[in-house]
This record gives structure tokens, C-alpha cells and sequence, in this order.
């Protein structure tokens, strides 16, 4: 994934003023008069229209250090016995993780041994061999390849953290918002062209 070139955007649209509010808490665009929004996972507000911009699927990791002193899990109900690091987000109940296996959903309940709403904080204590925790693979990759963290139970699909482009509605979009929402298409690799309205 490149960077957003925003300041060819602004000097391609002269009528463009950005206002870029960073927050990672949900926020209600119809009743903010905000105009899009790019955010990771799911929202539950049907009244966007949501555009998938890349996808990014999520593991369980654990460092080989943690791993050679506990052993590695073999089934889910091994977790129960392991210590877990928990990424505190959003709402989503703590200690609950949710698994598809086989078309199956399969939720288990952890010891979080460890718990943080930082994620950067969270990855820390997994590299030092605290823990097991759930990672995107966009930050598991280089750490993977570096033999610093392994995935576990790959088998085990977990609900991706995808990044989304939300807009209130397709309806009198105006003219600026539509061609950023198409500059942002563009730079985005791979692209998937389809809207769905949640």
C-alpha cells in the first residue's frame, strides 16, 4: 500500500478544503456533517454506504520464545490453558474471540493475561513472550518473516480487519466528495470495485 498523495489531490481540485479528523472510536457521520470516513472492520450503522478498500485478514501470533516455554496450541480449547494478550477496540467484549472453521463459528473465551487499548503496546508484550494474541497480517508480516512472531491454528479464520471507505449515502453526493472518493479508489492496491450498502 502507497501513501495518499494529498497534496496532489488538493492541488488537482482547487474547490477541495480537507478537514482530517483522526479519532479510532466510531463516530456518526450523518449527525457530524462529515462527509466519508476511512476506518478498519465492519461498522453497524446501515445507513452508510460501505466500499472496501483493501483487505487485511487477522491471525493468532506468539513468539517462538513463548512458544518453546509453553508449547504451542493444537486446537482452540488449548487456549484456555495459555496466556493471552488482549487489544482492547471499540466495544467488542473482552476475552471473547470468534472463529470460523469449515463454514462453522466456533467462540472461545481467554484468560486475558494481558490487556491493553493500544495495539502497538499489546504487540510489544506478544514479541517479549508474554502472550498469544490476534494481529492483522499487515503487522504480522515483517515479524513473521523475521522469525520474531509465528501464526498459530492458521486453520481458524478470525473476522478481518478490512479498511473501509464509509459515506452517508450514493444520493447527492456532491461533486467534490465523489472525486475524492475516486482519488482514493485509485490509490489504493488491489482495488475491489464493488459498493455494498450496509
Amino acid at each position: 500500500m502507497r501513501a495518499v498523495d494529498g497534496a496532489a489531490l488538493t492541488a488537482s481540485i482547487v474547490a477541495l478544503l480537507v478537514d482530517l479528523q483522526v479519532t479510532d472510536k466510531p463516530v456518526d457521520l450523518v449527525a457530524n456533517n462529515i462527509d466519508l470516513a476511512i476506518r478498519f472492520g465492519t461498522l453497524p450503522d446501515r445507513r452508510l454506504v460501505a466500499r472496501r478498500l483493501l483487505s487485511n485478514r487477522r491471525f493468532l501470533c506468539a513468539s517462538p520464545k513463548y512458544l518453546k516455554k509453553h508449547g504451542e496450541p493444537q486446537k482452540l480449547a488449548d487456549l484456555a490453558q495459555h496466556r493471552c494478550i488482549i487489544h482492547n477496540q471499540n466495544d467488542e467484549a473482552h476475552g471473547i474471540w470468534r472463529f470460523t472453521y469449515q463454514q462453522l463459528a466456533e467462540v472461545v473465551k481467554v484468560r486475558a493475561a494481558m490487556s491493553s487499548n493500544d495495539g502497538d503496546i499489546a504487540l510489544g508484550w506478544t514479541l517479549e513472550g508474554h502472550g498469544i494474541m490476534i494481529r492483522s497480517e499487515w503487522d504480522l508480516n515483517k515479524y513473521v518473516a523475521a522469525r520474531r512472531l509465528k501464526i498459530i491454528l492458521p486453520e481458524f479464520t478470525l473476522e478481518p480487519a478490512d479498511l473501509f471507505l464509509y459515506y452517508p449515502s450514493r444520493q447527492n453526493l456532491p461533486a467534490r466528495v465523489r472525486v475524492f472518493i475516486d482519488f482514493l479508489i485509485s490509490e489504493f492496491e488491489p482495488v475491489l470495485p464493488t459498493e455494498n450498502a450496509r
